[in-house]
């Protein structure tokens, strides 16, 4: 884990080199009271395994620091990995929460994977965030930044002088996340970039993903007035038409993230795993010919 300290916060950074995904804990320095970001459960596709190799080293995280828990938070269903959020609830006790526009992701996916039993309330998490709602983390002042763009659920939160984005926005030699998937708008996307550009300059923005571009270490943190300056995407002087046609061009030459079948059909039940059919053993479904050359 590497730690930024902030006034009166500790942000603790854990990379999975996997799936290039950043994890976060967020501490009240004053009463040791902590949320956890985006955390992730492995998965080998291989095998059709999964571990809890990151979870694990987040709550040794929490032990050594004598932390308690009191939110486990999704930014939005992730298409890269899946969710270890209900694996740390169980351990910890923290309450869950996600953007409430995941009831619109789930809907979206639910008939993509036909999956009619499955409830589109948001009941999977304890609490929807509403955009500008306000929480807290033990003393700290939080709220919440509708983000869409990236998904249609896509949310930022913002703790004091710290923004954790995650696919919003990337550190800026790398850009912007793409906004191909369903529901995803690169209009949208514009749009929620230049809200977060609006907070002060000193801001710590936290990404979601990072690979080490063109071989350098790998990076989870910038600030706002480092995006508005050196982003590739979205610097100041670049204006919506020249961002949305450079997302719109570099997202029709991605593939599918390696995990994106496998992990929303789990991060749209709240990271939790399908039911085990008749036999004992549960089961992810594929749909067939439903993206890339093939579908219509």
């Amino acid at each position: 884990m590497i730690e930024y300290k902030h006034d009166g916060m500790t942000v603790a950074s854990l990379h999975d080199e996997r799936t290039g995904s950043f994890q976060y804990v967020v501490v009240d320095d004053t009463t040791k009271t902590a949320a956890i970001i985006d955390p992730v459960l492995d998965f080998d596709p291989r095998a059709g395994a999964t571990a809890t190799r990151n979870a694990d080293l987040i709550l040794d995280y929490v032990r050594e620091k004598g932390l308690t828990v009191e939110w486990v938070l999704d930014t939005h269903p992730h298409a890269d990995h899946f969710s270890a959020v209900p694996y740390l609830t169980g351990k910890t006790g923290g309450k869950t929460a996600i953007g409430n526009k995941v009831v619109e992701v789930q809907k979206l996916w639910r008939d993509i994977y036909c999956l009619p039993d499955l409830a589109v309330d948001g009941s999977q998490w304890d609490r929807l965030f509403a955009d500008g709602e306000r929480f807290r983390i033990g003393t700290l002042d939080a709220h919440v930044m509708l983000s869409p763009g990236h998904t249609l659920a896509s949310i930022t939160y913002v703790v004091g002088d710290a923004a954790f984005v995650h696919d919003t926005l990337m550190v800026p030699d790398s850009g912007t996340s793409r906004a191909d998937f369903p529901g995803g708008d690169a209009h949208s996307l514009w749009c929620s970039i230049r809200a977060i550009l609006d907070l002060p300059p000193e801001t710590a923005t936290y990404v979601g993903h990072d690979y080490g571009k063109d071989g350098r270490d790998v990076l989870g943190r910038s600030t706002v007035a480092d995006q508005r300056r050196d982003n590739i995407h979205v610097h100041d002087g670049i204006d919506e038409a020249e961002f949305v046609a450079t997302r719109e061009k570099r997202d029709a030459s991605l593939p599918l993230p390696d995990l994106m079948l496998a992990a929303l059909q789990v991060n749209i039940r709240g990271g939790r795993l399908p039911d085990a059919d008749k036999c004992g053993t549960a089961f992810l479904k594929v749909p067939l010919n439903r993206f890339g050359p093939g579908a219509s």
